[in-house]
């Protein structure tokens, strides 16, 4: 039987073992991603130095960077004050984090353009997704 660290009896996953994990970029402080772990991907990023998540599309551990190349490397690992969101300060290998191709998922901005409210896309897509997952 696998015991568990003590470090991660501090951690209040929810009802379904999930908790958010914030990607942000350790040295500009973009947000670059959120995504969820469960304990398996918070003791393997934890023990690897490379992000792991919960994907809950895929039903499997999800290894940033398996398909596309784009690896997060882990430099410091937060609990917030609640214990229920985690914070990863990471290095973005080939600076996309986003499956559309972008450096961040928060690509979109809502914008008051002659008194419509709409989303808009400001950030530039840095490389075509069909030529990262093949």
């Amino acid at each position: 039987m696998k015991t568990s660290p003590s470090w991660l009896e501090a951690v209040l996953f929810d009802e379904k073992g999930l908790i958010p994990a914030i990607a942000q970029d350790a040295h500009t402080g973009t947000i670059l991603m959120v995504a969820w772990m469960n304990a398996d991907a918070l003791q393997e990023t934890v023990a690897t130095g490379r992000a792991v998540y919960w994907s809950r599309s895929r039903n499997r551990l999800w290894r940033k960077g398996e398909e596309s190349g784009h690896v997060q490397q882990v430099h410091e690992t937060r609990l917030d004050c609640d214990g229920d969101v985690i914070l990863l300060k990471v290095t973005q290998q080939g600076g996309i984090a986003c499956h559309t191709g972008r450096e961040s998922c928060f690509f979109r901005r809502l914008d008051d353009t002659s008194g419509e409210t709409a989303w808009s896309a400001v950030d530039p897509v840095l490389k075509d997704p069909d030529l990262i997952y093949k």
